[in-house]
């Protein structure tokens, strides 16, 4: 799930959210890591399960609806998503 965890980094970067800005989007969509938790997984250093990863990528996609842009990033049950790490 490396991939997959740079890819929520990058759109992080690009929508100009801050970590404490996405995390509380997370937590809003009940998201349970905390917030240094979710820096962890953002930056490779710790590794999640689909289900948070999934809660990252809506709390992402909505800002992009947001700004009026697509939603990008992928789901656990998208096709074309990576497979996790073991």
């Amino acid at each position: 799930m490396i991939e997959a965890i740079d890819v929520l980094e990058q759109a992080r970067r690009d929508l100009g959210l801050s970590v404490d800005d996405l995390w509380y989007r997370y937590f809003a969509l009940g998201g349970m890591s905390a917030a240094l938790e979710v820096e962890a997984i953002l930056y490779g250093a710790l590794l999640t399960d689909e289900h948070n990863r999934d809660v990252l990528a809506v709390a992402l996609n909505e800002r992009f609806s947001e700004l009026g842009r697509d939603h990008p990033l992928a789901y656990s049950d998208d096709e074309g998503l990576p497979d996790p790490v073991v």
